[in-house]
């Protein structure tokens, strides 16, 4: 069979800068600023913040299950119309439109403000989902590992970009500026709807479109394909595997997005040049994780790179869940005596090696694994098992530190990173490819 051939770099950097741009607002509105903002000033119920955790938790549940019911169907009705690339502009424009619009939240304006997470989230999302499924045809599947890992690697370092010019001009996450902060959406929006721009003048729309059958809508027909490829899933034993375990790994990852910096200032209690040094080397060390796991795919195989990554994830929850007993470990044995949140650094650089490889790794995987002409339905499938993943891990997180707190809630993500390891260990990489291959010979 012959092997995709290597895009053009222009349309290989392209589709990069899309994961460059939509940085900006994972970093600013998810994991370093709105979501301190809402939980701590927008809600704000102190001292322990509960009900904040617990509607900023169910917010970004409810966008993810969006997701989890319109990828799949979306992924089926583009590969049918040949349309990604219209798909992809319009979750980007509404993400933009959404995020912007987070400007307007006054503190106490719960419902409008949880609309716009969701509605935003939502978008922000499944455009992943979107941009993921061009993935397959820029290159020979040997090659995917590296080109993921460059494009998470530019994304980090987009969000690095827009992060510290957002904390240099916007400042700390507090009531009293909060004028002056509330801009975090409008900022982000602008970042995405300029950084994207050469993805859409430069990635390339392969798909072949084909008219509806009369009498039959495009609903219908994403229905009927979503079903089709549910079904043709269970022949492709090695990508359930994978699946599997990705639910189980992204949630993981999810909670840390989505609760790391909250965690920070809750558990931690960090200062705020304390806070601007994690965001840093969270940004440095994923990008420099997910472009030096991406290379090292290429050699060692997707597979055997994403079970590194996933024993990392392990090493890095420790670190952030022992914090103190880790701080006083240090002052013991090598007489150095930290206070916490610097110590919560190391943590950091564990969890953002860990951030960049995992998720360029299993985006890498699912390419690997996907039949040509199923790109977006496959890529659907992946982003429904990442979303409800996050609604999983981020409700349960919301739930258990609801009972016990956020510091002990954490240790959640330990038992859910073990259980993505004993999925894994039965796919074989070799196999899973092998029988992409001959699906595609079959179809043709």
């Amino acid at each position: 069979m012959t092997e995709t051939p290597m895009a053009p770099k222009r349309e290989i950097f392209g589709w990069a800068m899309f994961d460059f741009a939509n940085q900006g607002y994972t970093l600013l509105i998810i994991t370093v600023i709105y979501g301190d903002l809402f939980t701590r000033v927008i809600v704000g119920d102190a001292p322990d913040y509960r009900l904040g955790n617990l509607l900023w938790s169910l917010a970004l549940a409810v966008s993810y299950l969006l997701v989890v019911v319109a990828n799949p169907l979306c992924g089926a009705i583009m590969d049918y119309t040949g349309s990604r690339k219209r798909f992809l502009f319009a979750s980007y424009l509404l993400t933009v439109i959404t995020t912007a619009l987070l400007y307007i939240i006054e503190p106490g304006w719960l419902t409008l403000a949880v609309l716009l997470i969701i509605l935003s989230n939502f978008a922000y999302s499944i455009g992943e989902g979107f941009i993921a499924s061009f993935l397959p045809d820029l290159g020979p599947r040997k090659a995917l590992g590296w080109i993921s890992g460059l494009g998470w690697g530019l994304g980090y370092i987009g969000g690095l970009v827009a992060a510290i010019f957002a904390l240099l001009f916007l400042g700390e996450v507090s009531a009293d500026n909060y004028d002056t902060v509330r801009w975090v959406g409008p900022f982000a929006g602008a970042f995405f709807l300029i950084a994207a721009i050469p993805t859409f003048l430069w990635l390339k729309e392969r798909g072949a479109p084909r008219p509806a059958p009369t009498g039959e809508s495009l609903l219908s027909i994403g229905v009927r394909r979503v079903l089709t490829t549910w079904r043709e899933v269970q022949y492709f034993r090695d990508l359930r595997y994978l699946l599997v375990s990705v639910f189980f790994a992204m949630a993981g990852v999810y909670i840390i997005i989505a609760f790391s910096f909250i965690y920070g200032a809750q558990v931690i209690g960090w200062d705020e040049d304390v806070r601007v040094y994690m965001f840093i080397i969270v940004q440095i060390t994923a990008a420099l994780g997910a472009v030096g796991f991406g290379w090292l795919q290429s050699h060692i195989g997707a597979r055997t790179t994403y079970l590194i990554t996933l024993a990392l994830w392990l090493v890095a929850i420790m670190a952030i869940w022992q914090t103190p007993a880790l701080t006083v470990l240090i002052g013991n044995w090598f007489g150095v005596f930290w206070e916490a949140q610097y110590v919560f650094l190391i943590a950091g650089v564990l969890a953002g090696a860990s951030l960049g490889s995992s998720q360029s790794a299993t985006r890498a995987l699912v390419g690997v694994l996907t039949p040509k002409g199923k790109a977006a339905e496959f890529f659907g499938l992946w982003g429904m098992a990442s979303k409800l993943a996050a609604v999983f891990g981020i409700f349960g997180l919301g739930i258990i530190q609801w009972g016990f707190g956020l510091a002990d809630a954490i240790v959640f993500c330990l038992l859910l990173f073990v259980v993505a390891i004993l999925c894994i260990l039965p796919m074989r990489e070799a196999r899973g490819a092998e029988a992409a291959e001959r699906w595609q010979d079959e179809a043709a």
